[in-house]
Formats: C-alpha cells, structure tokens, sequence
C-alpha cells in the first residue's frame, strides 16, 4: 500500500519504503503512471519539503506546496559563463535589454525583443526564501540574497521553483538531461540520490531512467533467464558478459545477488540477472535491446505517448511520430542574456521562433512548422504530456475554443511540431534546424534512439 507523507527528518527504514512513504508532500496526490518507481536515498529535508516521484526526471526534491526545486550550477558558453557560483544567488528582479554576446558570432549590446514584456529572472524562477532562523539541515543551507532576504540552498546552490510548474510532480522548468553544446545554462531539478550500488548509475534518457554501469556501459536482461536464475551460459556468455557482484555487497531493495557458480555472484536487478554486451560499440547503448529477448533496464520508464502517436525509423535512429508518420519536433530557445531565460513557451516573446521557422511571417511558419493538433477531448494520462489553446498568429496561450484557435499538443508544456518538407513516415530533414543546430533557437527531432550512427550526437537527442 503506497501512502502519502513527507519526510522532514532522515528515515531509517529501507530505501524502498522511504521511496513509497516520501512520495508526495501535503498539497498533492499525483502518482506518475508508471508501472515502477525509482528507489532512492532519504534524505533530512528542511520542514515542510517533500520528495515527488515524477513522470521522467524520477524523485525530485519539492518545497511545500509539492513544487520542484531547481539549481542553475554555473557553466562555460563560448564567450563566457552563465549561472551561479556557490553561495551567491544572482537571479533576481533585474530587467535586462540588451544580450551579452557570449554566443558568437552576435557581438554584446544587441537589443532583446518585446522588453515591454520581458519577464525578470526572479518572475520566470522565484527563489525559495527561508525564515530568518531557518537552521541548515543535511546537504540544505541558508544563503543570503542580495536584497538581504534568506533563501534556501542545496550543496550551496540557491533554490528556485519554476513558474511552469503549477503542480506537484511537474518539471517543466528544466530538466537533468545533460546540456547540449551550444545550448543555454538550463536550470536542473534536484533530488536525492539513485539508491544504486556503487557499481551501478542511473541516467536520463528519451526512453526513461536508464540503469548502467559505473563507467556508463548499458546493463541488460535476457527473457530466457528465470527469476533469480541465469541461463545464459555457454555461447551465450559469449555475447553477453554477467555483471559480476563482489564478495561483500549485499542485496538491498531492488537489488539482489545470485550465485552464478560456486564463488561467482552475480547483480540482478527486480529479480532479473544482469549483463553488459560485448559489441556494444558507445556507452549508454541500446543497441543490445535490438537482439531479440534482450532489453535495456530503466529504474522507471518514460510513460507512453499519447494513444495515436507512433514510433518511426529515420535515418540514424528511431523518432516519435503522429498518427501518420510525420516526425514530431520540439522547439528550442534561450536567450543570449545574463539570466539565460527560455524562449521556448507560449507565455514568452515569440520573435525567435517567427524569426526562425519563417522569417517574421506568421503564416509562412505555420505552414513549415504546423502544431500536431489535439482532440477536444484529449487526455494524456501524465502530467509531461498535455495540450494547450495556441493563437496561431502570435504564437501565445489563447483562450478555449476562441475563434481562431487551435487546440494542440505539448511535451513539457510546450507545443510539439511537424515539418512540411518531411513527406514519408521517416523523414526528419527540420532536425537541427535553427542556430547552433537547433539547441539555442531552433527545432530537434523528437529522437528516442539515435544510436545508429554517430551523427547522432549531433543530430538527435540522446545523452
């Protein structure tokens, strides 16, 4: 039985019942819908913060009203750094107008579009301020804004809730995927650790939480195995390499050990033995789930799309589609300005969007770049899929069934797109399409492999 609490004080039970217990604050009864969570390691949490398990980003650390918390860790752009130093919280009230040229080849002092509106940092991620009094608890300290108000931190970077996020167990201000070169300093959920052996991590991937070895190989599971028996021996072994346990780990939560042969443990994982591939040919690989019976392990994976959308594959990889084929693309911007803001969501300036899907014609965009339209009635069943009412004309929120309207699908609050050029189930000639191939102001393929070459590092969205 899953009950709902939040933790405040650092539990003893096992990590599995924390994860259970610790699932959601006061102010939510979001459960993802996937089918396994991902354990994780408690811990103190100052009062009233909660862990929420969440659709892709797995547990994440939440203020009290369920709301995930994010950092903005200092990182290099080809001119310069943006985000914060430890202990020195920068975002605040500050309205900038003009762009720093830390992304060539734009010289510094250009003037931002729509300044009237532009949103400060401190509207768009609003602090997580602290109590006078509020004491450090665990890896959670108190630093001091410029303005002299207290705010909360996590291994000294100051906290922030993202203004996309209105309720628990979303995280649509970021996301722990790693930064694409060229991209803006994201700001990056926070949560407690993966409970994993020390031999074992867990990273994010288009398809779900993805387990691997320390030093990032894809560990498998084989249909032919029994629960807690390996089968695979022989020319099997060959292949495909058990993941050898030392002699003094223990099981623990969803991982346990099995003799393989006298003196010889083996990993498993949910009760399944665990395998690296030897002809795996790049780290974090899927390949091996392409051998028949095989699969890749995710501590929890991503939920399913919305009922009609289908998976395709392109040319270096497998994409998700609409219900025809049509590839689907997200769109990407950040802005080239000291506080990084997104410019990738109806509530922000759409200038480089038009600028880049059709030259400033609204019209022209709409026809390269088409909104994949949602039913009426539409429902996804998760919270990192949704739709949302567009203006087409403007590109903003509008409201229900105004005229002229469209009523449209989102991944993480944002529309997704076709691309007109694209004429077969297959085709994805819009990825990388923009600048610095789509990561700062332009439009990605929605990759759930690209694998296939590495051309893909470039070109798709894999880690």
């Amino acid at each position: 039985m899953r009950r709902l609490a939040h933790i405040n004080t650092l539990m003893t039970c096992a990590a599995l019942v924390c994860g259970v217990m610790a699932h959601a604050g006061p102010n939510s009864d979001y459960r993802p819908p996937v089918k396994e969570f991902e354990e994780y390691k408690p811990e103190p949490l100052p009062p009233g913060f909660s862990v929420q398990l969440t659709d892709v980003d797995g547990p994440v650390f939440a203020d009290p009203r369920g709301l995930t918390l994010y950092t903005w860790p200092l990182e290099t752009l080809r001119n310069g750094e943006a985000g914060e130093h430890p202990d020195q919280p920068t975002c605040d009230n500050t309205r900038y107008t003009e762009n720093t040229g830390y992304m060539t080849p734009y010289p510094k002092g250009l003037v931002l579009p729509d300044l009237p509106i532009r949103a400060t940092c401190a509207d768009v991620w609003r602090p997580v301020t602290a109590d006078a009094g509020a004491k450090p608890v665990g890896k959670f300290s108190v630093v001091t804004r410029k303005d002299g108000t207290k705010q909360w931190a996590y291994e000294r970077y100051a906290l922030y809730t993202s203004s996309l996020d209105t309720k628990a167990g979303q995280v649509n201000g970021g996301t722990r995927r790693e930064r694409r070169y060229d991209a803006p300093v994201l700001r990056r959920p926070i949560g407690p650790a993966s409970n994993v052996p020390p031999a074992f991590d867990v990273k994010p991937h288009a398809t779900g939480r993805l387990i691997v070895t320390g030093d990032s190989h894809s560990v498998y599971t084989w249909d032919g195995d029994e629960p807690n028996k390996s089968n695979c021996r022989a020319q099997c072994s060959d292949e495909w390499t058990a993941v050898i346990a030392g002699e003094l780990v223990v099981a623990k939560g969803d991982w346990g050990i099995i003799e393989r042969s006298p003196g010889v443990k083996q990993w498993t994982f949910r009760g399944k033995p665990l395998y690296t591939r030897v002809l795996d040919r790049r780290l974090r690989s899927l390949e091996g789930s392409d051998v028949q019976g095989w699969h890749n392990v995710y501590t929890q994976k991503n939920p399913e799309p919305p009922a009609g959308f289908t998976v395709q594959s392109a040319r270096i990889g497998q994409v998700l589609a609409d219900s025809a084929g049509r590839t689907l693309y997200v769109y990407n911007c950040g802005e080239d300005t000291v506080d990084q803001l997104a410019c990738d969501h109806p509530t922000t300036t759409q200038a480089y969007r038009l600028a880049v899907c059709g030259n400033f014609d609204a019209e022209r965009c709409n026809k390269t770049w088409p909104y994949v339209p949602a039913p009426e009635n539409a429902v996804s069943g998760n919270l990192i899929w949704g739709t949302a009412w567009i203006d087409p004309k403007s590109g903003k929120l509008a409201e229900a069934k105004a005229a002229g309207a469209v009523h449209v699908w989102t991944f993480r609050d944002r529309p997704v797109y076709t691309f007109a050029q694209d004429t077969k189930p297959g085709d994805a000639y819009g990825d990388a399409w923009g600048e610095f191939w789509g990561n700062r102001n332009g439009f990605k393929a929605f990759w759930l492999r690209d694998d296939f070459t590495s051309a893909g590092r470039a070109g798709g969205n894999a880690d």
